[in-house]
């Protein structure tokens, strides 16, 4: 165990700390834990073993969420999808880390949601009576989980012109009134991730994107910086591999067979000001949904899909047509104007890293993590959702402090709020625009300042899109954006729409000059 000099409890990362650190990895400084991946997994462990006061390295071959943890459906999940098939230790599991996120670790980011499920002529009796058996055993999960009904309130039944007042778009025609929910939503994945990380920086983790880990093994590694090309020979005393559907590259004993779960991005026009989760039973299942939801910018994702994805690894998974055509043709019973590609302004998909088991088919492949030991002695972490990163972390860090007999304080996670963390009265008090405090919580303030230095800072990014010259600038000085996608794609998500990211593009640029 280590308490760093070095540790200023400076949370900033940008162009000038990546490169100071890693100058000192250069000159030989000593590691305990090397976490190789950025992603959410990746981030989470890197927090959780600098809190323990181990001398931590992260390093990511691209940026902070490059990977599946941008691609998620933003939501934080109680499990309620796991007691449908029995897995009820999942799902308690899911229903706490839920509560940490919301009370503790990100009260900032996470946002409780309304989760409607329209009863129509398409959903039977006996159908709407399994939901509803499911929504009160999700109250059951939430309390005892010690979620309290004020942050996430009690399921109910809702009479139709409650149902419309949520989900405006919604069929009327022998509509029944529906059935409501409450659960977690981020505003956004990949903020997550950044917050994480930043956090494990200003415990002392060095984080270092855009640069890659080869020849590992459980003690050694080679560093390669992709910008330069420059490389560094490294000697931790313990090695993470939490690089999700890549795992299989670090560590070639691991056998995974990774879903692609697809979302499709419309208009908020489109869903006329949807305010909950409209929630749709997938016809011939038990426990899967589709569901539309809102979003930032503007927008409303539409999603689940779960396909086999065999075969290599793409650094960006599309949607398929037929995957496009099945979210459609689920949701539209549930509207009274069907929608139509015409109305999709883009899409994304993202790839699970499950391990591979006997003939299940990966809707039904168990979503509960796996910490492996590979006979280098690499420490690697698969499977799992983005609502139990934190539990998932620890585990591995448990292991990884066990296997190589490193001395450690205990997990400090459960306790840890992230940067800019801020609930109730303390958030009211905030001077600045709600979206901004939705984004950046208690450093909304911070993101401003660089606007009253620069009043070309406080005007949008481009005309039409919620965000502002400062956040980029604020992504550059603080969230370690070192190029032009990392603004348009994860630091924000106006890439997700061709038009927005072409639009926001030279401001970009700019912000990086």
């Amino acid at each position: 165990m280590s308490t760093d000099p070095g540790h200023t409890g400076d949370s900033a990362l940008n162009a000038a700390r990546r490169a100071a650190d890693l100058s000192r990895l250069g000159d030989g400084a000593e590691v305990d834990v090397l976490v190789i991946g950025g992603g959410v997994t990746g981030a989470g462990a890197a927090l959780d073993a600098a809190a323990r006061g181990l001398r931590t390295v992260l390093v990511e071959r691209h940026d902070l969420a490059f990977g599946t943890s941008r691609w998620s459906s933003k939501l934080v999940h109680g499990g309620l999808r796991y007691l449908a098939s029995g897995r009820v230790g999942i799902a308690h599991e899911s229903a706490s880390e839920r509560g940490i996120l919301m009370r503790t670790t990100a009260p900032h980011l996470v946002r409780p949601l309304p989760q409607l499920v329209p009863l129509l002529p398409n959903i039977g009796t006996t159908q709407a009576a399994l939901v509803r058996a499911g929504f009160l055993a999700g109250d059951l999960l939430r309390r005892g989980a010690g979620t309290p009904a004020a942050l996430l309130p009690r399921s109910r039944h809702v009479a139709a012109a409650e149902a419309v007042r949520l989900a405006p778009t919604v069929r009327r025609a022998d509509l029944r009134g529906g059935l409501q929910a409450w659960d977690g939503q981020l505003v956004d994945d990949a903020r997550l991730v950044v917050a994480l990380a930043r956090t494990a920086a200003a415990n002392g983790a060095r984080i270092l994107t855009r640069v890659e880990a080869l020849d590992v093994t459980g003690n050694s590694a080679t560093l390669r910086d992709t910008r330069t090309g420059e490389t560094l020979a490294v000697r931790p005393r313990a090695v993470v591999n939490a690089t999700g559907v890549w795992a299989d590259q670090v560590d070639s004993s691991i056998r995974l067979r990774p879903s692609r779960g697809t979302h499709l991005v419309f208009s908020a026009a489109s869903f006329g000001g949807l305010s909950a989760a409209l929630t749709v039973p997938v016809p011939g299942s038990i426990g899967r949904f589709v569901f539309a939801f809102p979003a930032a910018h503007g927008r409303v994702y539409l999603g689940l899909t779960d396909e086999d994805a065999p075969g290599p690894v793409p650094d960006e998974p599309k949607a398929t047509d037929g995957e496009i055509d099945f979210l459609l043709e689920t949701i539209n019973p549930a509207l009274r104007e069907p929608l139509t590609r015409a109305d999709i302004r883009g899409s994304y998909a993202g790839l699970r890293p499950l391990l591979e088991t006997a003939d299940d088919s990966t809707a039904d492949i168990s979503r509960k993590h796996a910490v492996l030991r590979s006979p280098s002695g690499i420490v690697t972490i698969v499977g799992g959702k983005l609502t139990t990163y934190r539990k998932m972390a620890e585990d591995v860090i448990d292991a990884a402090v066990t296997h190589n007999g490193l001395a450690a304080a205990p997990c400090r996670t459960r306790r840890l709020p992230l940067v800019g963390a801020v609930s109730g009265a303390a958030r009211d008090r905030i001077d600045a625009p709600p979206v901004l405090i939705e984004r950046y919580g208690g450093e909304a303030d911070a993101v401003l300042a660089a606007a009253r230095r620069d009043p070309a800072l406080a005007e949008p990014v481009a005309p039409g899109i919620d965000v502002l010259g400062a956040e980029f600038a604020f992504a550059v000085s603080h969230e370690g954006a070192l190029e032009a996608d990392d603004l348009l794609d994860r630091r924000t998500r106006i890439g997700l729409i061709a038009e927005d990211r072409a639009a926001a593009a030279p401001a970009a640029v700019r912000a990086l000059a």
